[in-house]
């Protein structure tokens, strides 16, 4: 039996209650790997990588799920000054585990912007791709808004986030 995998890629800056409700849908799977993007497509600022991977990992480690984990796919295939598209992710992960059933999930930020996708009708037609509404209506914009403000965001992640976030400036 193959191994069922849900890739959720985003720029998790910061990882956010809205992610949470996404993850929290995807519990039919065998494991939800988590995927912070290393080089956003569009040239979205963002936090460092490294930052949001401690984020990312104490946003893993508060939800307790032992199927969650952070793929490290990003870092394998980055050339400095290029983004990673999620075909190129999706293909690498395809030749290194043929067994596994690929999934990519997006969230709705991604779902209306999919067209533009490097290679989008390929994708769909060689992974499944599911669109994943968000049951938490929680932004990480908003997160970044409240910091700004220097407002409380403990309502808006995980507690491990909230106490990371203390020390990042945005």
């Amino acid at each position: 039996m193959n191994k069922k995998v849900a890739i959720f890629g985003s720029a998790f800056n910061p990882p956010s209650l809205g992610h949470k409700s996404v993850i929290d849908s995807l519990t039919h799977f065998d494991e939800v790997w988590l995927l912070p993007s290393i080089a956003h497509a569009w040239g979205k600022s963002m936090l460092a990588y490294d930052q949001r991977c401690a984020l990312v990992d104490a946003f893993i480690a508060d939800l307790g799920h032992a199927q969650v984990i952070r793929s490290r796919i990003e870092e394998q295939l980055h050339k400095p000054g290029e983004s990673v598209t999620t075909y190129a992710v999706l293909e690498a992960l395809s030749q290194r585990f043929p067994d596994y059933e690929f999934t990519f999930v997006l969230g709705p930020d991604n779902l209306f912007n999919f067209a533009k996708f490097y290679k989008a009708e390929e994708i769909v037609s060689r992974w499944s791709v599911l669109a994943c509404p968000e049951k938490v209506k929680v932004r990480s914009t908003d997160i970044r808004n409240n910091l700004q403000k220097n407002l409380d965001v403990s309502h808006l992640t995980t507690p491990k986030v909230t106490k990371l976030l203390k020390n990042v400036t945005f």
